[in-house]
């Protein structure tokens, strides 16, 4: 009965032990083996057998891209300013054995590297430079940690200031100059909002004028035309009153012609006319010298008429 005791302690010894041998590496992960405390080898991702008490797991690695924020770093610009400027850098680990045994304190090696390059960096700045030069702060930063992790298997990907703070009183003066250059700023808008708003009355004033004038220039043209057209149309009425008498005379010659009339009905003819010339209103008329025996054929004319109303009597 003992024996069977110790043969199923055994066995459940060996399981263990099997079990303890056999690894399985996740995804994104290393692990660095040490054999007999030297390196033996770097495990990528996947299933591993190592031999009981001689090898050890030494490190497990993550190789994924990480991220570690920095507390604010009190710094000193060009100009002697002090401020204070936290970081945030994204790393990532690429040789897991250098990882390892190249450095001890990886965080802590990569976060006092980061305040001494940022130092250097903004001690040759200013402060306006460095408010203002956020890319190339970053960028230079980039460039001196990767050079410097790289013996440790670490490559920075990328480092952001997260914030600048200037001393407070740096920061009232900067918010009374950004005030006085909003005021300025308003006040040219303003300024150009009515030079513009001038300009706009004085072209609509002078677009005014013209139009009035044009309008007054079409009326004095079309009253013009209207005054030709009357005279025009007054000249015609009269020039074809005046023809329209000249052919009723002509008319009435021709009719007194076609008639036979002798001399004396002719003499009457003009006798009327000169009645029509005078209308009792001219003052002096002037004879033609064929019209002077024009009172003996009236005396003539009138003892015919006497004559006649004395036999119809």
């Amino acid at each position: 009965m003992g024996g069977l005791i110790f043969l199923i302690l055994v066995l459940v010894l060996i399981v263990i032990i099997v079990t303890s041998c056999i690894k399985v590496v996740p995804q994104a992960r290393a692990y660095v083996i040490e054999r007999l405390g030297l390196y033996q080898g770097t495990w990528e991702p996947g299933l591993h057998f190592k031999i009981p008490v001689i090898d050890r797991v030494a490190k497990r690695v993550n190789l994924k891209e990480q991220v570690v924020d920095f507390p604010p770093q009190p710094v000193i610009t060009k100009d002697n300013v002090t401020m204070r400027i936290d970081t945030v850098v994204f790393y990532q680990i690429t040789d897991s054995k250098s990882y390892t045994y190249n450095v001890e304190n990886p965080i802590m090696a990569i976060e006092n590297l980061t305040a001494t390059t940022l130092r250097n960096i903004i001690g040759d700045m200013e402060l306006d430079e460095t408010l203002t030069s956020r890319e190339v702060i970053n960028t230079k930063m980039r460039a001196a940690l990767d050079i410097a992790t790289d013996p440790w298997g670490i490559k920075v990907n990328r480092v952001e200031l997260k914030n600048i703070m200037p001393p407070a009183a740096i920061q009232e003066a900067m918010e009374k100059q950004m005030k006085a250059e909003r005021e300025r700023r308003e006040a040219i808008l303003i300024a150009e909002g009515e030079k513009k708003s001038t300009v706009l009355v004085a072209e609509g004033k002078k677009e005014s004028a013209i139009l009035e004038a044009e309008a007054e220039k079409q009326a004095a043209i079309l009253r013009a035309e209207a005054e030709k057209e009357k005279m025009i149309r007054e000249a015609e009425g009269e020039a074809e009153a005046i023809l329209k008498v000249q052919q009723a005379n002509a008319d009435g010659i021709r009719f007194l012609k076609e008639a036979g009339a002798d001399e004396s009905v002719l003499t009457l003819k003009s006798l009327e006319a000169l009645k029509d010339m005078a209308d009792g209103k001219a003052t002096k008329i002037i004879v033609p010298s064929d019209l002077q025996g024009l009172a003996g054929l009236a005396t003539s004319l009138k003892e015919i008429m006497t004559d006649k109303n004395i036999e119809k009597k």
